[in-house]
Formats: structure tokens, C-alpha cells, sequence
């Protein structure tokens, strides 16, 4: 029996979300909070499916929970900043992850040209408005229309890999 035909055998099967987890979890991911200012003042949540969707119109995609309190609010908004965590703000992923507690406190921003928040030390923001937002099963896809952005190639990312924090020997913040 040949190699790809051994491995697809040995993985039949129903796949069960535990077992998608592993798999794919196998794939490295960025770690993002997505931010706008609601009725109520700053809000966010953290998120680590985002990617570049279109060069031409320039477009973002990212999904989310649909057990996310969060997410409704920014959608209300209507427009939100992408803030792409830098290697040493893995504390600021947790806070944002966490539900009921002011993800805010004594996080340092500044307002996007759209008015969302902008978090101090990112590797790059990316302001962008609501376009459309597809059924993912239990997430939402989201996709936003990018108006303006700014990174710095200082920083190093943060990033994701097999359900923890992935740390790259000899790099730096």
C-alpha cells in the first residue's frame, strides 16, 4: 500500500471536533484583537482566524464564535480595528479572551481614523468597516473593507500553534 493511500485509510472516520482541534491546530496562526468603541466605551475580543482576503478591494476576513457576546456589539458598530499582537502581548490575548471582565483595564490605546482602538505596542492595526458576514457553522465569517492601516517590520508577532503560545527561539518582541 503506498504512503498516501496508507494515511488516508488510517484517518476515515467521523471527524469529531475534538480530533478538527488537533489536526488543524497544527497549522500556526497570528493572535488579533478586534476592537470599536459601542455605546458603552471600548470593547474587543481576541481572535486568531484572520487573514488577508483581497488585494483589490482591499479585504480582511476573520471568524468568530457565535457564542460571542462580544462580536454583536462590535457588529452594531459597524466598523473596527484589527490589532495584530506582538510576541510579548500574550497577556493582553488572554485578557480580551476572557467574557464578563473589562478587557479594558489599564490597556493604553488610541483612536483609529474610523474611532476604533488602536492598542499601544501591536505590530500593525488595520481599521477597517463591516461588509458582510457569511454563515461558518458555529462561527460567523466576517469580512471588512479596509479604509486605513500602519505596521512597523520592529516587532515580531504573536503567535498560535497546537491550542498554546508559540515561542521561536532567538527572536524578540
Amino acid at each position: 500500500m503506498e504512503t498516501s493511500e496508507r494515511a488516508r485509510s488510517e484517518f476515515r472516520g467521523p471527524i469529531s471536533p475534538q480530533r478538527l482541534r488537533e489536526v488543524v491546530g497544527s497549522f500556526c496562526s497570528g493572535v488579533v484583537v478586534v476592537s470599536a468603541v459601542g455605546a458603552d466605551g471600548p470593547i474587543g475580543l481576541t481572535c486568531q482566524s484572520f487573514a488577508s482576503l483581497s488585494l483589490e478591494p482591499p479585504l480582511v476576513t476573520f471568524a468568530v464564535a457565535r457564542t460571542s457576546r462580544t462580536w454583536p456589539r462590535i457588529r452594531d458598530v459597524g466598523s473596527f480595528c484589527v490589532n495584530i499582537l506582538a510576541a510579548d502581548q500574550r497577556e493582553l490575548s488572554q485578557q480580551f479572551s476572557r467574557s464578563g471582565a473589562d478587557k479594558f483595564a489599564g490597556v493604553e490605546w488610541s483612536p483609529s481614523p474610523l474611532g476604533a482602538p488602536v492598542l499601544d505596542g501591536v505590530v500593525a492595526w488595520i481599521d477597517c468597516e463591516l461588509r458582510h458576514e457569511y454563515d461558518g457553522g458555529d462561527h460567523t465569517i466576517v469580512i471588512g473593507e479596509v479604509h486605513d492601516l500602519a505596521g512597523t517590520g520592529e516587532r515580531r508577532p504573536l503567535l498560535f500553534h497546537r491550542g498554546d503560545y508559540l515561542d521561536i527561539p532567538g527572536t524578540t518582541a
